[in-house]
């Protein structure tokens, strides 16, 4: 580390000569010769041991802490660099080495001027920048070491990244004069070539040392830095030695306060002008936007939730910003994307700072009029603005946010073209509709941007409007079937579906019959937006679309389908009274009966014909009634009835089949004539085995008169290679099916299992397959039977679904033990590569009775290889799920897999357990046998609190003390856990692009998350001992002091978290007592109906919902104008409405903030008429309108001798900046500005333009003289005496300024046009 005498002596050291770092220096000589005795230097070390000591115990609690990966490695390496201190330290100590070799000894970051203490410069305490443990800055790479043995190399590298400061010091020296007989000019190109090349090479060796070593990054001096790397940012220095410069500057920052260190060091100039450069300078810009994007993300860093939105600050000047928004706005810059996503960012961080820069007006018009990918991202960004009341009052009510909806409602008359733009706007509208913020935002001022976006539909020759009501089929979450496009096209809906195959029935039925109908917190909401539409005229205007052919088109028809949804979907979801007014659908019956205007009848009467066809065949091709069977008298249940009772008649007649008939057939199989199974008659071998074969007496003369069956199953032996040998295709598979049925037929009669027994192979051989692969078996062969191939190629598979018929029927497990079958299997279980043969036979086998195959899943459970784990608890799930009443040793098995070792089964038995359970005797079941699930740690919470909800477990669990525990978890931490998963979950569900297969949209369908005070309170023991521990009294303390809160973040989730609380303790029969007792519903309506905050209202108005779960609730909540939707059985169904609408949706007006700017933005009016004229004409090209004649006028000035002092004058150049830093100017025009001045940008003119702003600084009480303030410029230039040079229309454009030159004053010139009224006198 460079010491003071360094420092001070660096700005005299030559570039050739630089000390090297591991030279020692003057100072470590002075040391040496100091009078500094023993004991003082014994109380530095025991100090520096001290703190060391301190620093590890602090990195030690941080771990226990759950941080992120990167956190994590930064903490590691400073308590290891903590800890070799510690033992360095305590070695020195222990030695008690003599003073002048224990001062030479003394590593740097132990001195008094330590690495982690202060460093004087010119006598001047510099504060330096503490290791705060946050995550660098994005883009910055580090390498955290293994062990500190390397503390001498980080002396090293600290030595070097001193040494790199002083290159850059030594390089920023003026170049001594070449000799007198070089050229001048070619000479000192090449130096300053050479110079940029010395500089990129020293600046991109320092970034590798900061890289390389994280903790060098936190011990430089970053002024010290920056002063050394202002001179490679001057304008004759290369682009890519600027680029270098700012990424140096980039590593060099680490926290907040080297941010703010940053923002006081004179560079807001030199980021200007790179900012403004055109695409050429690609690498310089990139590299300034890196450094942007750095300090946003470090600012934003600290996640405190108990700040507030848009309350920090961003360490960045107003001309930064404004030269960053016009790349913003810049529409062919490159880095626009990037430049508007980092302004959203900011928004969300500092509100006032991007409003003063003019950031707010442009990020509203590219949510308007911007480019489609980045609407999303700045739709969500205002959304959350809108959330506070204090960032709201940043947007003006009514002319700002409603920019989002242009695309839609400005669509009249831009055609066909307009069409993916309205596409894209409508997925905005979408997103910004379902949040809170959003909804009640648009509610504001009786509800008119609702009204415009209904009012659309209303457009006659409007072509688009299709992309309007698709947009309303996604908003109310409306699927369209197949069918819709029947119904669109206008054709008949009396066509039946076509017949599906049994199976797919039952897979069907098994997804119908999940549940009952449940709360669904997406039905609430959408219940309060069909509220919204409908009052805002959306069945009138879809009414209007009728009303326009009487023949009718698709697009009419798609209106009438859509009405027929919401009238459909207000009978769902919204109490009786308030459906009914929307099902009245008056403006349609009006049409209906108006006999003066037939018309009108057609339309009337087509679309409640079209809407009672609608209904009908909805309920008859998509049945919404759960637990239903078929219907009776369904096509496919006709065809079902008919075919079993052909096949019944077909049994009846072959079991009565007499001997001539019987024999003809034996032999009409072809069995007995040849053995080519190629040839055999399959349909003839199905019908006798599944006939008279079920006789015993056809079976007996089949056994051993005809040796009929004998010939048959040697077909099926394995060893005969022709069953076995089949490929494994379509048309084979019924040779599997032939198998099966012959052994169910076998085992129907005595005599057939004494043929399988002892007088007939398969079983025999099938077992020395088994034995082929049994590694304690002798026999194995090079291709056994069960290879991996033949399973996946041939019809051997299906040698285990003829064991599952076995397994089956009681005598077919007794020919299985007889022949060893089971014994094979537990030798297969042990194979550790082939785990497809026991996943076959434990698929294949029958768990019915109670024995072996129970026993072989059993061992396939704990099996040693995981797929097979997770195969068969798997399937046992599905044998669960599958079976109609509780099965307890199938339950008792899963419950096993709960303490699998590996977390992938626990997870998956867990999920089955949480699915069974929902029925209440498997849930009575498994609490009954006890289980422990202490160590499954979070993923066994839902399954614990299903337990609560049941008497029997809510004991287990309290007397194993697992309530107690988790009461106090969730009282202080889970509760905003779980608000926050609920919050994240809903946005999720509810977003246009979300995926279907999101892990979290999965997870959550709708339905309320169980909580834990929630279950807690559905038994008689829960609601004691939550009474006895007091939470629920401090949660109404709470919500009634802090209802209202509207800055304080911390406290509005924790206030969230805690309705959420009290509304599942309310919905139940016993928590809602709780809720009375403390008089809390009240409150809750008036926090619902005057909280600033819309998510704080959306919160209350879902837990209303859950108070309303219960009949009780739901008539409290009437009593409020809160009305609870009911069954058709009068059960409340835990949706609840406002019946007063808009005083839940409306939010209080407010006035916009002023925005104001720098305090120092006024500047004293230049004296010099030259300096007025450029400068007026700068300000003049700010003006759309007369910024081409501002240009001209500035071009003509630029060859004009008189003005050419202005255009390098500093203080004109500072005036420009001023100008183009305090308005709205593009990045072109800003372009214009800079290349009109001839000054170089250098850290000398950065000096003279930081005078220029002190002594151009008006003071505060400064006012503008009168003449100043009527002086009106003139973007002309001031009156010259012309030449015959200049062309005509500057003549004219001259001679028209002259007509309002006052003779008195020839410098006032005015911009206004000349008016005249003719036929009077002037």
């Amino acid at each position: 580390m460079p010491t003071s005498i360094d420092q001070e002596n660096s700005g005299t050291t030559h570039p050739d000569h630089l000390p090297s770092p591991l030279e020692p220096t003057n100072q470590l000589h002075e040391i040496e010769g100091t009078n500094r005795d023993y004991d003082d230097q014994l109380d530095t070390l025991n100090a520096l041991l001290e703190r060391e000591n301190r620093i590890k115990e602090g990195a030690e609690r941080f771990l226990k802490l759950p941080l992120n990966e990167t956190m994590r490695l930064q903490v590691e390496s400073e308590l290891e660099m903590a800890t070799g201190e510690i033992e360095s330290l305590t070695r020195k100590i222990e030695l008690g080495a003599s003073s002048s070799r224990f001062a030479l000894k003394l590593p740097v970051h132990d001195a008094p001027e330590t690495s982690r203490g202060r460093r004087r410069k010119n006598g001047i305490p510099v504060n330096r920048r503490k290791f705060a443990g946050q995550a660098p800055p994005v883009g910055v790479r580090f390498r955290a070491d293994s062990d500190d043995r390397d503390r001498d190399d980080f002396r090293t590298t600290l030595a070097q990244a001193n040494a790199c400061i002083k290159s850059l010091n030594s390089l920023s020296r003026p170049i001594i004069s070449p000799p007198p007989a070089s050229t001048p000019s070619a000479t000192s190109s090449i130096s300053a070539a050479g110079n940029d090349r010395s500089r990129v090479e020293v600046m991109n060796r320092f970034v590798c040392i900061l890289q390389r070593n994280l903790r060098v990054r936190y011990e430089i001096n970053l002024p010290e830095v920056v002063q050394a790397i202002i001179p490679a940012l001057s304008d004759r220095c290369s682009m890519r030695c600027r680029a270098a410069a700012y990424r140096l500057i980039r590593h060099s920052l680490v926290d907040s306060d080297s941010a703010e260190e940053l923002h006081k060091q004179p560079l807001e100039w030199f980021i200007v002008k790179s900012l403004a450069r055109d695409n050429k300078h690609a690498i310089e810009r990139e590299q300034v936007i890196k450094l942007i994007r750095t300090i946003v993300d470090i600012v934003s860093e600290p996640r405190d939730r108990r700040g507030i939105t848009g309350t920090k600050t961003i360490p960045l000047s107003e001309p930064i910003m404004r030269a960053f928004v016009a790349v913003a706005e810049h529409a062919e810059d490159l880095f626009r994307p990037i430049c508007v996503q980092t302004l959203a960012e900011m928004v969300l961080i500092d509100i006032d700072l991007v409003a003063r820069s003019g950031g707010i007006r442009f990020l509203l018009h590219a949510l308007g009029e911007g480019p489609v990918e980045v609407g999303p991202i700045l739709a969500a960004t205002f959304l959350h603005i809108i959330d506070s009341p204090r960032t709201r009052a940043y947007l003006h009510l009514g002319t700002d946010l409603e920019i989002a909806l242009s695309a839609i409602t400005d669509a009249y008359g831009k055609g066909a073209d307009h069409a993916d733009r309205m596409r894209s706007c409508t997925k905005i509208i979408q997103l910004m509709l379902r949040t809170w913020s959003g909804l009640m935002y648009f509610c504001l001022g009786d509800q008119h941007a609702i009204k415009s976006i209904v009012n659309t539909l209303r457009i006659p020759s409007l072509e688009t409007r299709e992309i309007v009501l698709d947009m309303f089929f996604d908003l109310f979450n409306i699927k369209a079937p197949q069918w819709y496009k029947t119904f669109i096209d206008g054709r008949r809906l009396t066509m039946y579906r076509k017949p599906r195959a049994f199976a797919d029935q039952l897979a069907d039925q098994k997804l119908v019959d999940k549940a009952p109908e449940t709360l669904k917190l997406t039905d609430q909401y959408i219940a309060l937006l069909v509220l919204v539409f409908t009052d805002a005229g959306l069945i009138d205007a879809l009414t209007a679309m009728l009303e326009e052919c009487t023949t009718g088109s698709n697009l009419s028809r798609k209106a009438t389908l859509l009405m027929a949804e919401v009238m459909q979907m207000a009978n769902r979801v919204l109490p009786l009274g308030v459906a009914a007014r929307i099902q009245a659908v008056p403006r349609v019956f009006c049409l209906a009966a108006d006999y003066n205007r037939g018309e009108h009848r057609i339309v009337g009467t087509s679309a409640l014909s079209a809407i009672d066809s609608f209904n009908r065949n909805r309920l008859r091709l998509q049945p919404s009634v759960r637990n239903a069977r078929p219907r009776a008298n369904s096509v496919e249940d006709a065809v079902r009835r008919g075919q079993r009772q052909v096949e019944q008649v077909k049994i009846k007649m072959g079991m009565q089949m007499d001997d001539k008939t019987f024999q003809s057939s034996l032999l009409e199989t072809q069995v007995m004539l040849t053995k080519d199974s190629a040839k055999w008659n399959f349909e003839m071998l199905q019908e006798l085995i599944e006939g008279p074969l079920l006789n015993p007496k056809r079976l007996e003369e089949a056994i051993k008169v005809a040796r009929f069956m004998r010939r048959l199953l040697s077909f099926f032996h394995p060893f005969t290679h022709r069953f076995s040998d089949l490929p494994r295709k379509q048309p084979n598979v019924r040779w599997v099916r032939l198998g099966c049925s012959l052994l169910t037929t076998l085992l129907a009669s005595p005599d057939g299992i004494r043929f399988l027994a002892s007088e007939d192979d398969l079983l025999k051989q099938i077992v020395k397959c088994f034995a082929q692969l049994d590694p304690f078996n002798g026999t194995s062969e090079s291709d056994p039977i069960f290879s991996k191939y033949r399973l996946s190629e041939t019809l051997t598979y299906g040698y285990f679904e003829m064991l599952g018929t076995l397994s089956k029927h009681a005598e077919g497990i007794e020919l299985m033990e007889k022949f060893k079958f089971f014994t094979a299997f537990y030798h297969l279980s042990e194979l550790r590569d082939r785990e497809d043969l026991i996943t076959a036979v434990i698929t294949n086998l029958d768990y019915t009775i109670d024995g072996h195959p129970r026993i072989v899943l059993s061992k396939a459970l704990t099996s040693s290889d995981v797929r097979t784990r997770l195969y068969a608890t798997n399937h046992l799930g599905d044998l669960i799920r599958d079976s109609i009443i509780p099965v307890a040793w199938t339950l008792r098995l899963l419950l096993t897999q709960i303490y699998d070792q590996a977390p992938e089964v626990c997870e998956l038995a867990i999920q089955f357990l949480e699915e069974a359970c929902d029925v209440m005797e498997v849930l009575q079941l498994v609490v009954e046998m006890q289980p422990t699930m202490d160590h499954l740690g979070e993923i066994g919470h839902p399954l614990l609190l299903k337990f609560m909800s049941t008497p029997m477990g809510f004991r287990y669990l309290y007397s194993a003390g697992y309530i107690d525990r988790e009461m106090d978890m969730w009282f202080h931490d889970r509760n905003i856990y779980y608000v926050i998963q609920v919050e994240i979950f809903l946005s999720k569900v509810f977003s246009s692009e979300a995926a279907e297969d999101d892990e979290d949209v999965l997870a959550f369908d709708g339905v309320v998350p169980p909580h834990f005070y929630g279950e807690m309170s559905k038994t008689e023991l829960g609601c004691q001992v939550l009474s006895e521990k007091g939470h629920f009294s401090e949660f109404s303390h709470f919500i009634k002091q802090h209802g209202l809160e509207s800055e304080d973040l911390e406290l509005i989730l924790k206030l969230k978290s805690i309705l959420w609380a009290v509304g599942n303790v309310g919905a139940t029969e016993g928590g809602l007592p709780f809720l009375e007792e403390e008089e809390i519903i009240p409150a809750i309506l008036e926090i619902a109906e005057h909280s600033l905050i819309p998510s704080v209202r959306g919160s209350c108005f879902f837990v209303l919902g859950l108070i309303s779960s219960t009949t009780q609730g739901a008539e409290i909540l009437d009593d409020y104008r809160w009305e609870a939707t009911l069954s058709p059985l009068g059960v409340p169904t835990g949706l609840c409405i406002p019946l007063d609408l808009n005083k839940f949706i409306s939010l209080p007006a407010w006035d916009p903030v002023g925005i104001k700017g720098d305090g120092d933005s006024r500047l004293i009016p230049p004296t010099s008429h030259t300096d007025l004229e450029v400068i007026s004409a700068i300000e003049n090209l700010s003006n759309t309108v007369i910024a081409n004649a501002a240009s001209r006028s500035l071009a003509r000035m630029k060859s004009r001798p008189e003005y050419r002092s202005a255009f390098s004058s500093p203080s004109v150049f500072f005036r420009a900046l001023h100008t183009v830093s305090t308005q709205r100017y593009r990045l072109p025009v800003r372009r214009y500005i800079f290349d009109l001045f001839t000054t170089e940008l250098d850290s000398e003119l950065v000096l003279e333009l930081s005078a220029c702003a002190n002594s151009l600084r008006a003071p505060p009480m400064f006012k503008q003289s009168e003449a100043h303030m009527n002086r009106v410029v003139s973007m002309f230039g001031l009156k010259h005496a012309r030449g015959t040079s200049e062309s005509d229309e500057d003549d004219d454009m001259d001679d028209a300024v002259d007509e309002t030159v006052n003779d008195r004053n020839p410098v006032m010139i005015t911009l206004r046009p000349v008016s005249r009224i003719i036929g009077f006198d002037k």
